[in-house]
């Protein structure tokens, strides 16, 4: 899908770039539209790539140290978790996300919930945030390294 979204960026520039050297005032509006708005994709895909390979990556690290969330829960012929079990699990990692707020695990693993509840948007918000502490706890290792 991301390939194909690429291809389309470069088809919309190349008509871009066309309306824009035809001179005409309509066209140029036009071609200046075509160019501001793959760019926008551009960086709306970037930002989903990144997105994809942090959280991958924090949630292998999360599994390495043996902490993903583990509660027996029933799950759909497609492997999906059944929301009626994945709700019931939810008050603890959300007390625990409160506990430890400068947690990035307690972040990502109350994201992994959410994901299983069918919340996708407090999901992504709460992945977004173990990111970020995640970031910060590294900045914080590596200025102490330095000093």
């Amino acid at each position: 899908m991301s390939a194909l979204l690429a291809l389309y960026f470069v088809f919309a520039g190349v008509l871009a770039f066309t309306l824009l050297a035809s001179g005409e005032a309509l066209a140029v509006v036009m071609g200046a539209a075509l160019l501001v708005l793959p760019l926008i994709g551009v960086w709306a895909l970037v930002r989903e790539l990144r997105f994809g390979v942090q959280s991958t990556r924090l949630a292998d690290r999360l599994e390495a140290e043996g902490r993903m969330p583990d509660e027996p829960v029933a799950t759909h012929p497609s492997g999906r978790a059944m929301r009626e079990d994945a709700e019931a699990a939810f008050p603890r990692y959300r007390a625990e996300a409160e506990a430890e707020p400068e947690a990035w695990q307690s972040w990502l693993r109350l994201g992994i919930v959410y994901d299983a509840c069918g919340d996708r948007r407090r999901a992504r918000a709460a992945i977004r945030e173990a990111i970020a502490r995640e970031r910060a706890e590294r900045r914080a290792a590596d200025g102490a390294r330095e000093l």
